[in-house]
């Protein structure tokens, strides 16, 4: 448990980097929502629902440094500087993220600064968006019959199409992408260009654990459409791989993850 002492002047706080998990509030470790009921100051990104931060103290500060593709609310610097000042000044920082910290969370940043400038830093791991998006989605990411192999990709890298993707997709590997909704059409363009099948099986995991969760599938040349046509929007990830014809019917999952409410 987490048993932070009322800090005094001139003591130096704590960070917390907690992941967040993928949104369901049910799906957060023990040790995150302990940090969370004692956090001082709350440094959560857009991925963080309310119902995650009404867990915080009435008294926490709520510092939000949401990120989107177009729009930064802080850059990263900034960010840093930010948990490294409310530690020095002696408080008890939880920064909030969605999913796991140190996956496409540039949670390794956060922790160099703090260790950098003296300040006591945790890291709690969260359950990750590939790892929801597959479990609630009856994906298997591994396979005894199709995949010993995952791949992870953030689908809004720089120099995306002069990367080399080749084998991160086919036979015996599932290549999971973040952040791809909006490149999903350079996407498949860059997989088919380096050698994967246009008709590659192709799941889109959209909102994973949260109300209006949908599972889209189809083949990688179709990928595009399968986005454009279904509207879907961020948080979403694409599963990419012969586990995706694995699962069972996506409605029968919903209910069954409803039910426990």
């Amino acid at each position: 448990m987490a048993h932070f002492p009322p800090h005094q002047s001139g003591s130096v706080g704590t960070v917390s980097l907690v992941g967040a998990g993928p949104g369901d509030p049910e799906l957060l470790t023990l040790r995150a929502a302990r940090l969370i009921e004692r956090a001082e100051v709350l440094v959560h990104d857009g991925l963080v629902g309310p119902e995650i931060m009404a867990m915080a103290p009435a008294g926490a500060r709520r510092i939000s440094v949401a990120k989107s593709r177009a729009r930064h609310t802080m850059k990263q610097d900034e960010i840093n500087a930010l948990l490294v000042r409310e530690a020095l000044a002696g408080r008890h920082v939880v920064r909030l993220k969605g999913g796991d910290p140190l996956i496409f969370g540039r949670g390794g940043e956060e922790a160099e600064a703090c260790r950098a400038a003296g300040v006591p830093v945790e890291i709690v791991p969260g359950i990750s968006a590939a790892q929801a998006a597959g479990s609630l989605a009856q994906i298997p990411l591994t396979h005894r019959d199709h995949a010993s192999i995952v791949s992870f990709v953030a689908g809004q890298c720089k120099g995306l199409t002069e990367q080399d993707w080749s084998g991160l997709a086919g036979v015996g590997r599932t290549l999971v992408i973040y952040m791809g909704v909006a490149t999903a059409a350079q996407i498949s363009e860059k997989l088919m260009e380096d050698g994967l099948a246009p008709d590659a099986a192709v799941a889109v995991v959209e909102r994973a654990s949260l109300p209006g969760m949908r599972v889209l599938r189809g083949v990688l040349a179709g990928l595009p459409e399968i986005v454009a046509e279904n509207d879907v929007r961020s948080p979403a990830l694409i599963v990419i791989g012969e586990v995706t014809r694995e699962g069972g019917d996506t409605a029968l999952a919903r209910i069954a993850m409803e039910a426990r409410a």
